[in-house]
């Protein structure tokens, strides 16, 4: 059993937290957010203790793997150190803000012998691993066109991280690049991305873009993201053949849905889809992460996936800025 401790006590923080909680082959020993009243009660309803701070969490414990679910400008910091400190690390997606904190993650934990898993977690969702397993199966043929469509209300955060392009990148990088990676995972790698948006026209906590990718197989895929609706979380994703279609829409799934007004202040930190099943793909996720740890296996999604994915997220966003096609 690997002793698990969790950096952030936000939404993905929690949810991660809670997963390792579950596990049987995870202990978790703490929790470090220096909310100290939110944090506490967070360990307490999870068994666990809380600490203000990584260095009082590591006096009081030795892990063996940490969790970051910080923001995103922070992975590096994180990551980089518990690295040095000879921990494993898994850390929440985007692996970073950008592309040199990126590499320069990947490489320290590879000089230091310590592995780092990047939280893409839509290839441990059941609808889209079915897809990818339909698709190396040749049920559709050969693809011509894709759609993926992702996005919900602009998210909370500390400090409104979120709101700032530095810190976030907006949702092209923090929430999209979980279809990039996707369709990376189905189709190889890209040559050409173009990119719409509201980022630099009307931006006030409303985003809402539009990427086309072509891969160098030939296929085109459509990604839509937004952070502009009203309530609620939605995703969907259509992939056409010559010998078929496959679809997903989250919202066929949803046997009841309600809406309610809420004051901004109790409003979620960011959308977590829910699951049906026994355990959700947020766990199944960190316990393949946990498995690979303790027995050596590659993993279904490597640091290196989640750096190209950043990668494709950044070249949207230079196509943004600059009106143009980006190509490798």
């Amino acid at each position: 059993m690997l002793k698990v401790a969790v950096i952030g006590a936000g939404t993905m923080g929690s949810v991660h937290a809670t997963a390792y909680s579950k596990m049987s082959s995870a202990e978790l020993v703490g929790i470090v957010d220096p909310r100290r009243e939110h944090t506490a009660k967070l360990a307490s309803s999870l068994g666990t203790k809380s600490y203000d701070t990584l260095e009082n969490l590591l006096e009081a414990n030795d892990p063996d793997v940490v969790d970051v679910c910080v923001p995103t400008y922070l992975h590096r910091t994180y990551v980089e150190r518990l690295a040095r400190l000879k921990k494993h690390v898994i850390c929440e997606k985007p692996i970073s803000r950008t592309l040199e904190d990126a590499r320069a993650m990947i490489d320290t934990c590879n000089k230091e012998g310590v592995d780092l898993y990047i939280a893409q977690v839509v290839r441990f969702f059941p609808e889209y691993k079915r897809a990818h397993d339909l698709l190396l199966d040749g049920a559709v043929g050969e693809t011509g066109t894709v759609y993926a469509m992702r996005g919900g209300v602009f998210p909370q955060g500390w400090q409104d991280w979120y709101a700032n392009f530095d810190r976030c990148g907006t949702l092209i990088v923090d929430m999209m690049i979980h279809d990039f990676d996707f369709l990376r995972w189905c189709y190889g790698d890209i040559e050409r991305v173009f990119a719409k948006s509201m980022w630099g026209r009307d931006f006030q906590r409303l985003d809402h873009a539009m990427v086309s990718l072509r891969f160098k197989s030939g296929v085109i895929a459509l990604c839509e993201g937004t952070w502009a609706h009203t309530d609620g979380f939605r995703t969907r994703l259509e992939i056409s053949g010559k010998e078929g279609i496959i679809s997903h829409d989250s919202e066929e799934a949803v046997a009841i849905r309600s809406s309610f007004r809420t004051r901004s202040s109790e409003a979620a930190g960011v959308a977590v889809p829910e699951s049906p099943l026994n355990h959700d793909p947020y766990y199944l996720e960190l316990e393949h992460f946990i498995d690979c740890i303790e027995h050596g296996k590659p993993p279904i999604v490597s640091a290196e996936d989640g750096y190209q994915a950043l990668e494709i997220s950044l070249a949207a966003l230079e196509s943004i800025q600059t009106g143009k096609p980006v190509e490798w």
